[in-house]
């Protein structure tokens, strides 16, 4: 279904947004995958991994196809032991 010349649904919401996970490393160092597109990048600062995400999203997409956001999902894992 078209709405205004874009496609509605999954693809448009895709389109518009573009989700990493990101997970810090044991070294401090960030890494971030796409989710649902084969983007990954790594930066030594959260500030650094910013700029590498904005890079590396502009770099995958053709001109007017980048999607308006890009959003870091920061994924944290804790093991707690019970003893």
């Amino acid at each position: 279904m078209k709405l205004d010349g874009r496609v509605s649904g999954a693809y448009s919401e895709a389109m518009s947004e573009i989700v990493f996970d990101v997970v810090r490393e044991e070294d401090g160092k960030y890494s971030a995958r796409a989710v649902g597109q084969p983007i990954f990048t790594q930066g030594d600062t959260w500030e650094e991994l910013r700029a590498m995400a904005l890079d590396a999203v502009k770099c995958h997409f053709e001109e007017g196809e980048v999607p308006a956001s890009i959003r870091l999902h920061l994924l944290h894992d804790e093991v707690l032991a019970v003893a």
